[in-house]
């Protein structure tokens, strides 16, 4: 896992997305539905949010992350790319959200009330794996709770098979993950669909996408 680069402002880079965003953005197009708000939770440095809210249009995208020093680089990323007219009014502010809350800022009805669309898709890219596993499940909870009937819920990373790592460079992640905190860990795919199983959310299939990761798509029954 390589640390985010910081920039002369609050802006940080994470080498990864500029490998990622298209292969990732070719999926979503395939499978977000075609109107509504996508909340992106972990949203992390913010180069996912300003990439692909100009290319998903009209839809609202909601960037968040809990930590303040992502939130600022977000924010950062969407200044410096409006300014380029890169990153244009669907792409909000980002908002501080937790996935192991057990209620999230955008059910409050006042936030609710604000958004022009209401929330039909859920995006998490590269969080399950760096984080305890009850953010996963609080993801499963949150998306159980928000998403409408039909909804989507998109989850790109690394995961095992049947208990296998599906390469041998992410065995090595994996350890390397772990050395890092035993509460982290590379999930296996069993585990996260019978947890988005639990909330309501349907599998509905898998992407294979490069450097031997996955794209996972759910749908709210």
């Amino acid at each position: 896992m390589q640390e985010p680069r910081k920039s002369q402002d609050a802006r940080q880079s994470a080498p990864a997305t500029q490998r990622n965003r298209e292969p990732i953005l070719s999926v979503l197009r395939q499978v977000l539905p075609s109107m509504g708000t996508v909340l992106e939770v972990s949203s992390g440095t913010g180069e996912h949010a300003v990439f692909f809210a100009p290319h998903l249009h009209p839809r609202q995208w909601i960037p968040s992350d809990p930590n303040p020093i992502a939130r600022e680089s977000i924010a950062a990323w969407k200044h410096y790319c409006a300014g380029e007219n890169l990153a244009g009014e669907n792409l909000l502010p980002p908002i501080a959200l937790d996935a192991r809350d057990a209620v999230w800022p955008v059910e409050q009805a006042d936030f609710r009330a604000e958004l022009q669309e209401p929330i039909t898709a859920i995006v998490n890219i590269n969080m399950i794996h760096i984080a305890p596993w009850e953010a996963c499940l609080g993801l499963m909870a949150g998306a159980g709770r928000i998403l409408p009937p039909g909804g989507v819920l998109y989850l790109y990373g690394p995961f095992r098979q049947e208990g296998k790592h599906t390469a041998p460079s992410n065995a090595t992640f994996d350890q390397s993950l772990q050395r890092q905190n035993p509460e982290w860990g590379v999930r296996d795919l069993a585990d996260v669909r019978t947890a988005a199983q639990a909330e309501g959310l349907t599998f509905q299939q898998i992407y294979p996408m490069p450097a031997n990761n996955l794209s996972m798509v759910f749908q709210k029954e």
